[in-house]
């Protein structure tokens, strides 16, 4: 019921995608505008990709970590904690000088990208496995269009309007404090105004004898010991790889091969994300429709065919010359 908020379900749905979509927005609030920080910096196109690759490391790490603790504290309280925390560095961006504190500071602003990991817990432990598909792949659709929706905002809105008052340089040195306010503010207020799951918050049912203490060590081994987990590991690397490699990369690419503007590249770029609104959801329906018909099989029939699809894709994409078709 995409329009209800009322708790305990609905509420939860929309929290989780309106902080990943904010966890977004932190993590790739600077990448539009990486083409102005190389300039300012001095430093090479190696040491962009350097802080590409920083900014992804972190929410590995994170994400391994963060999973056995949703099982024991749930996902609410790591969700809004995490979003805080990826805040700060995010604010403080404006502060580097140099291609190694680029880096450093991209590593700590994406541990903020973990913040999926709550996303999928949460809408997971709400709905049953009829409409799990969906409501899951709708959380992490709208939450991923914020990869989208940063290129523009940052890109295309905040860019110039702070440049109205300030150098390019200050521009981008101080834009960023917005994303991180929008962060914070979110990350305290979900807190506050949600719940873990369907019967109330965790430290309350295991007051309240509902619900067993969990063990987190116990929990990380049991999930890395399926084969299973390891099969998506690898297919989740080759999708969301490429996902993530479009989002800190595109407007670049789009500036340098095309002669574009800063603001035009990434107007450009944000297309990319703004398929979230429609192409995410659509998986996880088709996921849900062929699970119907077919069970399991039929959601791993949904997954192979549209990862074989993106492969087709990204060749066509690498080898095409032509604005227009890089766009389609």
């Amino acid at each position: 019921k995409l329009c209800n908020f009322a708790r305990p379900h609905m509420r939860a749905f929309h929290c989780s995608w309106w902080c990943f979509f904010v966890a977004f927005f932190i993590w790739f609030a600077i990448a539009p505008l990486l083409s102005e920080v190389k300039l300012t910096l001095g430093i090479s196109k190696q040491d962009i990709w350097t802080s590409h690759i920083s900014s992804v490391a972190g929410t590995i790490f994170m994400r391994f970590l963060l999973g056995p603790m949703c099982d024991k504290f749930g996902a609410r309280i790591l969700m809004g904690s995490v979003l805080m925390a990826a805040s700060i560095p995010c604010a403080l961006i404006g502060l580097v000088n140099s291609a190694t504190t680029l880096a450093a500071t991209r590593f700590f602003i994406g541990l903020g990208g973990s913040t999926f990991v709550m996303c999928q817990y949460w809408s997971t432990s709400m709905f049953a496995k009829e409409v799990v598909g969906t409501a899951n792949a709708l959380c992490g659709g709208w939450g991923n269009l914020g990869g989208g929706v940063t290129q523009l905002v940052m890109g295309s809105v905040l860019f110039p309007l702070f440049k109205q008052g300030m150098s390019a340089e200050m521009a981008w040195r101080t834009v960023s404090i917005v994303p991180a306010c929008v962060g914070f503010l979110t990350g305290y207020m979900i807190i506050k105004i949600a719940d873990d799951c369907p019967k109330g918050n965790y430290k309350d049912m295991k007051e309240n004898g509902i619900m067993p203490e969990v063990s987190a060590a116990a929990s990380f081994r049991d999930g890395a010991m399926n084969f299973n987990t390891w099969l998506l590991f690898i297919q989740y690397a080759c999708c969301f790889g490429v996902e993530l490699t479009m989002n800190n990369a595109s407007a670049s690419y789009f500036k340098s091969t095309f002669n574009l503007t800063t603001e035009s590249a990434a107007a450009i770029a944000s297309i990319f994300g703004w398929m979230n609104l429609f192409a995410r959801g659509l998986g996880g329906f088709l996921s849900d429709k062929m699970n119907a018909k077919a069970g399991m099989r039929g959601r791993l029939w949904v997954q192979i065919i549209l990862l074989l699809l993106e492969g087709v894709m990204v060749l066509i994409f690498a080898r095409t010359k032509s604005l227009g078709l890089s766009i389609v």
